[in-house]
């Protein structure tokens, strides 16, 4: 699996200064909509492999990175690129409205 573990230590070298766009799926281990895209973003990790990073941030195992970006409802999907928030997307989505957001951003 492409999935790279962001936390609030590694979110700066990891996210803030990829060379990539990234994708972050916020979500937690109670959350039940979470499992339901987590599917998704799988596949995502493994079709845009290269092109785009793709993470998943534990918002119980890290909260100030939640906190910064104002994350109240989970999953919460944030697209960065060059360092700056682009995109937000919150509740479990189809995967198109994801991949239209990624292309974007391409």
């Amino acid at each position: 699996m492409n999935l790279v573990e962001i936390t609030d230590d590694n979110f700066e070298t990891e996210v803030i200064n990829s060379d990539k766009p990234v994708l972050i799926d916020f979500w937690a281990v109670w959350c039940g909509p979470c499992k339901l895209i987590a599917p998704i973003v799988e596949e995502l990790a493994t079709e845009y492999d290269g092109k785009v990073k793709i993470g998943k941030l534990d918002v119980d195992s890290n909260q100030q990175t939640s906190i910064k970006f104002g994350v109240r409802s989970i999953p919460t999907l944030l697209l960065f690129k060059d360092g700056k928030l682009k995109e937000t997307i919150i509740g479990a989505v189809p995967k198109k409205n994801i991949v239209d957001k990624l292309n974007s951003v391409l």
